[in-house]
């Protein structure tokens, strides 16, 4: 007998049962299912809506269902439309007709919420340590690389000299707002729905703070009618995880472009790339190129998701059965993301003199100079200009600015003195940028002791 049988024959079209089973995916469930159920079964026993003893049967019987399923002995039903009607028909079989009196006062609709948000704050603490690992491996590359110096880019141009360490630290920052967020979507998942009932609560005396208590939230849900139509926690951590991966992405190019020829930055350890079936030279970063690819399946779960809560009436809707794919699939492939990127960046190798060269190159001591015409009285758009020309006569030329002879500079400007020439070196140019958040080693230096204290990793 189908838990919702009565009002209808129970008679189902095969065609449907199989476009509306949800157990294929929400078996994942079952561990938060099982232990709500367990918790719900202490509370009604407690209350004396059932007797202690049927609480104590249904407890143990839920137990050793949970354990089974943990082990994959437990036996599926073709008739186990999803995994509440699985667990709770086993629980009959079990326990005979206690079982039937488990779901008093409850609902589907609320105990998909509850199993929904525990599942949601287990893997935010999931990706929170993951994130965290990440940022600590960013932490260790940013304090062997503090003086490495480095192009920085705009436009994919030479723009001004950073360090390596100030690069990487760029992308722990990202990571720390994700995991802000991860921490905030945390704060808001952590109410407990149960009691709900399916939109109007129930007249049983239900102790909800109780469930709460057992469960581990920290507050009970404040209307009945939000609770069970409420998927702004799942619609937030999908965001959370959209998010992560647009960053893991950014750094997932640079991984790709670094390792090309061209630029030569980096070298992958080979197991985190694969060869080419023609081409026996080819050494691909696949796995950075993967992250960076899969940032766009999480970016359409998330417009999924928005688009199924789109415009639905309260309370519960059959759409929102849908949530559940979106919300597992981002989750998922952020986990895996994160467990990919910190060890591939961990036994990546830098090629900081390849780095140091390049940052000598493409004029990006341009902006160092029309500074030091500024210090020396000319107004920025004069000296902007200047450079700017010299910039150009250079390139027609085919030179790099340190090819300029000291008349050369004089011809230019009588405030270009031959002492420009020793601000115009990488290692210079980064370490007169000292201002909070810029690239001297000095700033970066502060930088990872600040990552350090918010990581909680001893100095």
């Amino acid at each position: 007998m189908k838990l919702w049988e009565g009002r209808t024959d129970g008679r189902v079209d095969e065609s449907v049962h199989k476009f509306m089973a949800s157990l294929p995916f929400d078996v994942r469930l079952f561990r938060e299912d099982i232990e709500g159920s367990i918790a719900h079964a202490r509370m009604l026993g407690a209350q004396g809506i059932i007797t202690p003893d049927e609480s104590n049967l249904i407890v143990d019987g839920l137990t050793r269902i949970l354990a089974e399923m943990e082990t994959g002995s437990f036996r599926f039903e073709p008739e186990d439309e999803d995994i509440h009607t699985a667990v709770e028909r086993a629980l009959t079989v079990m326990v005979g007709d206690a079982g039937k009196k488990l779901h008093t006062g409850r609902s589907r609709n609320d105990q998909v919420a509850l199993d929904m948000r525990l599942w949601c704050i287990r893997r935010i603490d999931e990706m929170v340590a993951a994130a965290k690992r990440l940022q600590s491996v960013l932490v260790s590359i940013a304090e062997r690389h503090t003086d490495a110096v480095m192009p920085g880019y705009t436009h994919m141009q030479h723009a001004q000299t950073v360090t390596l360490g100030h690069h990487v630290m760029a992308y722990f920052w990202m990571l720390e707002r994700d995991r802000g967020r991860l921490l905030d979507c945390r704060t808001r998942t952590d109410v407990m729905p149960l009691g709900a009932g399916a939109l109007a609560g129930t007249t049983y005396p239900l102790d909800r703070e109780f469930v709460a208590r057992q469960l581990g939230f920290s507050r009970v849900s404040e209307n009945s009618l939000d609770t069970v139509s409420d998927r702004d926690f799942a619609l937030e951590l999908v965001a959370a995880c959209a998010l992560i991966m647009t960053h893991l992405s950014r750094l997932a190019e640079e991984i790709v472009l670094w390792s090309s020829q061209e630029f030569g930055f980096i070298e992958l350890a080979d197991e985190f790339t694969t060869g080419s079936s023609i081409m026996p030279q080819k050494k691909n970063p696949d796995s950075a190129e993967l992250i960076r690819g899969k940032s766009g399946r999480v970016v359409g779960d998330l417009v999924s998701l928005l688009t199924t809560m789109k415009a639905l009436p309260l309370a519960y809707n059959r759409d929102m059965q849908e949530d559940k794919e979106r919300l597992f699939d981002a989750v998922d492939t952020v986990l895996g993301a994160l467990g990919v990127m910190a060890p591939l960046l961990e036994t990546a190798r830098f090629q900081t003199e390849r780095m140091s060269r390049a940052a000598g190159t493409g004029f990006t001591a341009a902006t160092d100079i029309a500074d030091y015409l500024v210090r020396h009285g000319m107004p920025f758009r004069d000296a902007h200009h200047l450079v700017g020309r010299i910039v150009r006569d250079c390139a027609t030329r085919g030179v790099e600015l340190d090819a300029l002879a000291p008349s050369d500079w004089m011809a230019y400007s009588p405030l270009l003195t031959p002492d420009v020439r020793e601000m115009m070196t990488p290692a210079a140019s980064v370490a007169s940028r000292s201002l909070p958040g810029g690239p001297a080693p000095s700033e970066v230096r502060r930088q990872i002791a600040q990552a350090r204290k918010l990581l909680g990793l001893s100095s």
